[in-house]
């Protein structure tokens, strides 16, 4: 009975201590509430996380669409019994593209390693997230990308949906004579290694962005590369049946579809939205974003008017295919310079553009590269001029901007380092591209039979036409220009 007594006078004791305990703790919180200075920027960098992801997330969407313009376009100005294949192509490859970045383009582009090559983060995409939450956790690993605050796979879906569309640009040059599964394997190479190999030299810290190469968003990175390789393997495939006849002459072949390319190029023009003013990869600044709506806004307009013009005065007509050309090329070039120009320096790069690419599909045709839409013109072109137009007409004017180019006071400096950027990347994927279609061409092949070429890739590689209850026929007498592209 004693030792009970004892027993609970301790319990009774040990419990009165644990809730004077609880007690203090509990005062000693209420009495020492949160910083709030710390709360409120806690709240205000959790709320730039948030914006800066949503801007990125939905820009790059922009960029995805695009894979609709490209295929619109592309199946337009080519032939109806080629239309399922085009449309075919430019679906697939954006998933094959996905593939290959996220397995080893991503890594390759990005991951810490030499001036040549990316050599961390390959294998799938991996590492800790990025945003100012987290602090500076990429370094030694994506220290390239570490420069925006958005979560990891932000900024991978961002740049996957650029690495896509440069395999997308060489769709429309080896169009109605191509394997379909030769194009696939392509464009797994295609955005899975060399892509990224140049892309990281000029956004991966590599060699040319240590030599103080610039492209904002990129003419070079994405149009060029595409161009390129768009250019080589058109001559590797050949041309199309017809398409040039023995003592040298061209002879037009008309798309199908003219409705299809009008769509198809809105739908660009409002990707390009995303494109340019998305690679900000941030919303906090809004005067620059805006500045960059509108530079890629007015060299697209003055593209489209000079290449009206110039097709007009020139070719006798004003060719509607040339126009929607000229104002892809005015985008194409305001791509490079967009954030670093003033808006009057953006309509002379797209007035520019757009007379030069009417004129370099006329010299495409000369020399006997059969292009069916235009894409070395437009993006091979234009993505060069773009990228030169960064060192004549950077000015320190543009919001943000500390370059200056050869027409703003900053002499050849600039300049020598875009023409070397032009010249390395050209270099480099023509050499590669070369080996690839070799390599494919000798192991799988890579043109189609001449009788399925003739019937049509729709039956020949897919077993369906895409309008089986109509037959398009071509009006005589249809002007020479208007299949120029």
């Amino acid at each position: 009975m004693f030792h009970s007594q004892k027993l609970s006078r301790i319990v009774v004791l040990w419990l009165g201590v644990i809730g004077a305990l609880i007690a203090t703790q509990s005062f000693a919180q209420q009495a020492a509430p949160t910083d709030p200075i710390a709360t409120l920027t806690g709240s205000v960098d959790g709320l730039k996380i948030a914006g800066d992801t949503f801007w990125v997330l939905i820009t790059g969407a922009l960029v995805f669409f695009m894979n609709l313009g490209f295929g619109l376009v592309e199946s337009g100005l080519q032939r109806q019994k080629n239309c399922v294949n085009i449309l075919s192509k430019n679906f697939v490859v954006f998933a094959a593209s996905c593939i290959a970045f996220f397995f080893i383009g991503w890594g390759l582009m990005f991951g810490d390693g030499t001036g040549l090559i990316g050599l961390k983060g390959l294998w799938m995409v991996g590492g800790t997230d990025n945003s100012p939450a987290t602090g500076d956790a990429y370094k030694g690993v994506y220290s390239a990308i570490n420069w925006t605050g958005v979560p990891l796979m932000a900024k991978f879906f961002f740049q996957l949906v650029f690495a896509g569309t440069a395999a997308t640009i060489v769709s429309g040059s080896v169009g109605e004579r191509i394997k379909f599964h030769a194009f696939i394997i392509y464009s797994l190479i295609l955005v899975g290694i060399f892509y990224p190999i140049t892309g990281h030299w000029i956004w991966g810290g590599g060699w040319l962005a240590k030599l103080g190469f610039y492209d904002f968003a990129g003419s070079t990175v994405v149009h060029s590369v595409g161009g390129w390789s768009a250019l080589v393997g058109a001559i590797i495939l050949g041309p199309r049946i017809g398409k040039f006849s023995k003592d040298g002459k061209v002879n037009p072949i008309p798309g199908h579809s003219m409705t299809s390319v009008f769509i198809g190029l809105f739908v660009l023009w409002i990707g390009w939205f995303g494109f340019n003013p998305g690679s900000t990869m941030a919303l906090g600044d809004g005067q620059l974003i805006s500045h960059i709506f509108n530079t890629t806004n007015l060299a697209a307009c003055a593209g489209t008017l000079t290449s009206m013009l110039t097709a007009w005065f020139y070719l006798g007509k004003p060719d509607f295919s040339m126009m929607v050309n000229g104002c892809l090329a005015g985008l194409v070039a305001i791509t490079a310079p967009c954030a670093w120009v003033t808006p009057g320096a953006a309509l002379l790069i797209g007035a520019i553009g757009g007379v030069w690419v009417v004129f370099a599909v006329i010299m495409f045709d000369k020399l006997h590269v059969d292009d069916p839409v235009g894409a070395c013109a437009v993006h091979l072109g234009n993505g060069v001029w773009g990228t030169l137009a960064v060192g004549l007409f950077a000015t320190k004017a543009a919001p943000g901007s500390t370059l200056e180019g050869l027409f703003y006071g900053g002499g050849f400096g600039l300049l020598k380092s875009q023409l070397i950027g032009i010249a390395a990347v050209g270099v480099f994927t023509v050499i590669v591209n070369i080996i690839v279609w070799k390599l494919l061409k000798a192991t799988v092949g890579i043109r189609v039979k001449p009788e399925e070429e003739t019937e049509g890739l729709d039956i020949g590689e897919h077993g369906q036409n895409a309008y089986p209850d109509f037959v398009v026929t071509q009006p005589a007498g249809i002007h020479a220009g208007a299949q120029k592209t």
